[in-house]
């Protein structure tokens, strides 16, 4: 499948950066549903896998959220929000599901539900081919891009 969007342009949508930006690419956007595809090659030489059983390293569940709740902040960001940032405001029904592991590809889906200038929802799913690895309900403060950086 053809990238939409790679780091570059990620990049100027989300303020994360490494070791935090945790989407590689965007795959897809459909935004009459609206919905989004993003993807994440998750490597061996990460930095959360010389803490978290280094003898068996595991993706941390809340690094799979994290890139969860950056898929669904780029399509905040294609909704027109462009002069805000999406900032986490609540996790609920989550679910982890199966390890992700060095080598793995993640796919990270959203949905959206709610949008609006203060906040939004999202509907979220992570897998590894064809099995859940993690899935959310992911809700969203909108806060202005320019106060948000210009705090002091």
């Amino acid at each position: 499948m053809k990238e939409l969007y790679g780091a570059k342009e990620i990049m100027k949508m989300l303020p994360h950066r490494y070791p935090f930006l945790l989407v590689d690419k965007i795959l897809e956007i459909d935004h009459d549903k609206p919905s989004i595809l993003g993807l994440k090659n998750v490597t061996a030489n990460e930095p959360c896998f010389t803490g978290h059983f280094p003898d068996r390293p595991i993706l941390p569940g809340v690094l799979i959220l994290e890139a969860l709740a950056q898929t669904g902040g780029i399509l905040v960001y294609e909704k027109g929000f462009t002069d805000k940032i999406a900032l986490f405001l609540t996790l609920n029904n989550v679910k982890f599901r199966n390890a992700v592991l060095p080598g793995d590809t993640l796919h990270l889906y959203a949905e959206g539900k709610v949008f609006s200038s203060k906040g939004g929802r999202v509907i979220a799913r992570a897998t590894v081919g064809s099995k859940v690895a993690a899935e959310a309900e992911i809700g969203y403060a909108l806060v202005n891009r320019k106060e948000f950086f210009d705090h002091g």
